[in-house]
């Protein structure tokens, strides 16, 4: 009879803990939801009233076009100064008149704003998809910074081509704890993606990107790295693949109503 009570002792005591347990970890997924909902509404806040203008020494290592150049932002758009092209150095005047192209030409400008709107649009749309297109745990915290792994909602209904690929991803997300600001977005693909059965576009399962954040003026966040290695096909087995490293060190604030002309005096400044 006592061994009959103390093993139902043990199986309510057990059941107990199971609930505790349970209980603890849906608390824990919600705090981790919460933090990477107040991090994307900081981001969006901090995108919207930002105006600053920066200028930037950019190494963009693609598979079909390497640039080494300096690259300043303006409202009319960003002025680049190429250094290097594809393993082609450029002389300081092919330099100027590259640039000058660029401060004369309206159309241009007008162009380079409309895909950057789009790009930002795009990432904005994506973001806000992060709270609801995984499944959200706090894997650790140091340095100030909490680590949060995430995995795909399988509930998660993606409204775009985009979002799909997106949605595929497992990986973590580190949130820096005081200001609420993204730090790194780390992930990978779990599975193959496919439009049209595989026919129109497939990506392989495997594929990664790491996008780096670091603070470089007070409260102003900007990329700093970017590293993308995805690989697939296209319509009729065109490759798609995605192989780039980009990174962007030495920044320097411009005033914020910089002028094209003003841009370009900046980057000659710098070294060649």
């Amino acid at each position: 009879m006592y061994r009959k009570k103390f093993q139902v002792f043990w199986v309510f005591g057990g059941i107990l803990v199971l609930g505790l347990f349970a209980g603890a970890l849906a608390a824990s997924a919600e705090d981790a939801k919460q933090t990477v909902q107040l991090a994307v509404q900081t981001e969006l806040s901090a995108n919207h009233g930002d105006h600053s203008h920066w200028l930037y020494f950019d190494v963009d290592r693609k598979a079909r076009n390497s640039v080494t150049q300096w690259v300043a932002q303006t409202a009319n758009g960003d002025l680049c100064r190429v250094l290097e092209s594809n393993s082609r150095k450029f002389p300081i005047s092919e330099q100027q008149k590259m640039m000058d192209g660029f401060v004369r030409s309206p159309g241009e400008q007008a162009r380079q704003r409309k895909a950057s709107s789009h790009d930002d649009e795009q990432a904005s749309e994506l973001l806000k998809l992060l709270p609801s297109a995984f499944i959200w745990s706090a894997s650790e915290s140091h340095a100030g910074a909490t680590v949060l792994h995430f995995k795909p909602d399988t509930n998660f209904r993606p409204p775009d081509r985009e979002a799909r690929v997106f949605a595929a991803m497992e990986g973590d997300m580190t949130v820096d704890d005081a200001q609420h600001r993204i730090v790194s977005l780390k992930g990978r693909l779990t599975r193959d993606v496919k439009f049209g059965g595989g026919w129109f576009a497939e990506l392989k399962a495997g594929g990664s990107f790491d996008v780096e954040r670091r603070e470089v003026g007070k409260t102003v966040w900007q990329i700093t790295e970017t590293h993308i290695h995805i690989e697939g096909h296209a319509l009729l087995f065109k490759s798609i693949a995605e192989q780039e490293d980009e990174v962007k060190t030495k920044f320097q604030r411009l005033p914020d109503d910089v002028s094209l002309q003003q841009a370009e005096k900046e980057l000659l400044r710098e070294s060649n």
